[in-house]
Formats: structure tokens, sequence, C-alpha cells
């Protein structure tokens, strides 16, 4: 049976995660109110920072403003674009 959460950031009952994503409080947030859309939404956006930025993983202070960024983009907040960046058209 399919798990369903009201997502924060679509705004809209949908499918939601199969577990939390990262340990601790933000992964339970996540977990209780974030979907699977809007997770990979996320990945997505993560990679282009990764990319865009140069950031490794493995560092402590790339890890750290990586999950500050994740809060952020879902649960609203200033959320910081590659350089260059221009947003599609809607």
């Amino acid at each position: 049976m399919t798990r369903l959460v009201e997502c924060s950031y679509l705004g809209k009952q949908a499918e939601g995660l199969d577990r939390a994503p990262l340990p601790g409080e933000l992964g339970k947030k996540i977990y209780d109110n974030i979907s699977k859309d809007a997770w990979q939404k996320w990945l997505a956006h993560q990679t282009m920072l990764i990319n865009e930025k140069r950031l490794s993983p493995i560092d402590p202070e790339h890890r750290k403003y990586l999950v500050e960024q994740a809060e952020a983009f879902l649960f609203g907040g200033e959320v910081d674009q590659a350089d260059g960046y221009v947003p599609p058209s809607s």
C-alpha cells in the first residue's frame, strides 16, 4: 500500500518516501512531509549545485551546505542557484 503525505513542497497529497533520506530530525521531517516527486526535484537541484559549484560530498563543509540547501529547497527558504542560472519561463 502506498504511503501518502501532505507534501509541503508541492502543496498537495502525494506518495511519500519509503524511508527517511537523511539521518536525524531533518530526515524525519522530510519523511513525514515531503513526497517522492518533491525529493526527486531536490536531488536534481542538488546535482546541479554539486556540479556547478564543484562540491565534494565527502567534504564536511560541503555536506553541511547541501543539508542547509535541502531544507531551504523543500521547506521554503533562500535557495542558491548556479552562477548564470536562468530559471525556465512558465
